[in-house]
C-alpha cells in the first residue's frame, strides 16, 4: 500500500474503502471485510447515514483502531461555526472514537468558511488529526486558503479518467493539499469498465480496465476511494501497487479527459 503525507506530517493510504450508499448491517459487514483484506483508509459521512456502522466494521475486523484511517464529512444542516462544532461531537459519540483521522465540510456551502474555522479549533483539540475540504473549485478553495489559518489537508472532489482535473491536483500539490476522488468509476455515468483504452491497457498488465482507470489516478498522485460490497471487487480495487503504467500508456489515458464534469460541479 502506497501513502500520502498529508501537509501535516500525518500518513494518510493512498487508496481506501467508500461508504456513501452502504447501510445497515451489510456496511458493517463490508467496512470489516474490506480491513481484513488491507484496506486501511474507510471513508464515511454524515450525510451517508453510516458512521456508527463504519466504526463498528473496524472494530469488528479486529485491527486496531490505530491501523486504520477514518474520514467523515460534515454536510448542510451544521452549515455554521457552532453547528459544525457539535458536529464534530457528535460524529465522535456516534463513532465512539476519540478521535478522527480526516474530517472535510463536505460542500462549499453558504458559510463554508465558518465551518472550516470550527474543523480548525478542533483540531487543535485534538478532537481530529487533520482537516480539508470537498468540492471545492480552484477559486473557493483560494477563498478558504485566504482565509484560514490552516492549509486544508485533504480536497476531495469529482476525479476520475473522462475529468482527472490534473492541473488542479498540481495547483493543490503546490499549496500543500492532497486531491482525492470521489466517484473514480464516474458512478455509471459512463462504461468506464468497457473503455477499450482501459481493457487494452489492462490486458498487457494483467489487470482490469477498473484497475488501471484508479491506477492512472494513483500516479498523478490523487488518493482514490472505490466503494464496492463485492468481495471480488474489494480485492481488485486495491490491487494496484505491483505494476506501473509506461508514460505511453498513461498518455493513451489522458486522451480521455472531456475536461467537463459529469455532475455538474463545475459548470
Amino acid at each position: 500500500m502506497e501513502n500520502r503525507i498529508l501537509n501535516n506530517g500525518i500518513i494518510m493510504p493512498a487508496a481506501g474503502f467508500g461508504t456513501w450508499d452502504l447501510r445497515g448491517q451489510e456496511c458493517i459487514s463490508c467496512v470489516a471485510k474490506a480491513i481484513t483484506l488491507g484496506y486501511r483508509l474507510i471513508d464515511t459521512a454524515i450525510m451517508y447515514g453510516n458512521e456508527a456502522e463504519c466504526a463498528e466494521g473496524v472494530r469488528q475486523s479486529g485491527i486496531d483502531r490505530s491501523e486504520v484511517f477514518i474520514t467523515t464529512k460534515i454536510n448542510s444542516p451544521y452549515g455554521t461555526y457552532q453547528k459544525t462544532a457539535k458536529a464534530v461531537d457528535d460524529s465522535l459519540k456516534r463513532m465512539k472514537l476519540d478521535y478522527i483521522d480526516l474530517i472535510l465540510i463536505h460542500e462549499p456551502y453558504e458559510r463554508y468558511i465558518d465551518m472550516y474555522k470550527a474543523l480548525e479549533d478542533a483540531y487543535k483539540a485534538g478532537k481530529v488529526r487533520a482537516i480539508g475540504v470537498s468540492n471545492l473549485n480552484r477559486r473557493l478553495y483560494e477563498r478558504l486558503v485566504q482565509s484560514c489559518e490552516i492549509v486544508p489537508a485533504v480536497n476531495q472532489v469529482e476525479c476520475h479518467v473522462y475529468y482527472p482535473q490534473l492541473s488542479y491536483s498540481r495547483y493543490l500539490k503546490e499549496k500543500g493539499t492532497v486531491m482525492e476522488s470521489w466517484a473514480p468509476f464516474t458512478e455509471g455515468r459512463r462504461r468506464i469498465f468497457d473503455e477499450p483504452v482501459l481493457k487494452n491497457i489492462g490486458a498487457a498488465h494483467g489487470k482490469t480496465s477498473g484497475q488501471i482507470a484508479l491506477k492512472y489516478l494513483l500516479q498523478n498522485g490523487i488518493t482514490v476511494i472505490p466503494k464496492t460490497s463485492k468481495e471480488e471487487r474489494m480485492k481488485e480495487n486495491i490491487d494496484l501497487f505491483d505494476f506501473e503504467l509506461s508514460e505511453d500508456e498513461l498518455k493513451q489515458i489522458a486522451l480521455l479527459d472531456k475536461g467537463q464534469s459529469l455532475f455538474g460541479w463545475y459548470d
